[in-house]
């Protein structure tokens, strides 16, 4: 069984940071590509990917402001995440698309709260 624990998540003022962690445990055999994706009112939206080659992806509306970063060793994301704004808002999900046993599958956590003040 795996599990993603996300945390990291809270209130902060605009143009505040914050820093999200996402560690992923369980019978891992490889974990391929590990990301952010937040939801908000219009739905569910890429934020920012990395895969274990070092490949990075970020929306265009975080670009320069949030940065992603693996410990492939702790099987862990982070999304650190500067010159916050208020439409910054939004539940945060992390995503592993990794390995087990059973073959491969995307996983993903429970979601954690941020809100950006103005």
């Amino acid at each position: 069984q795996v599990q993603l624990v996300e945390s990291g998540g809270g209130l902060v003022q605009a143009g505040g940071s914050l820093r999200l962690s996402c560690a992923a445990s369980g019978s891992i055999f490889s974990i391929n590509v590990m990301g952010w994706y937040r939801q908000a009112p219009g739905g569910r939206e890429l934020v920012a990917t990395s895969t274990t080659g070092g490949r990075v992806n970020y929306a265009d509306s975080v670009k320069g402001r949030f940065t992603i970063s693996r410990d492939n060793a702790k099987n862990t994301v982070y999304l650190q995440m500067n010159s916050l704004k208020p439409e910054d808002t939004a539940v945060y999900y992390c995503l592993a698309e990794l390995t087990t046993t059973r073959g491969s599958d995307d996983y993903w956590g429970q979601g954690t709260q941020v809100t950006v003040s103005s």
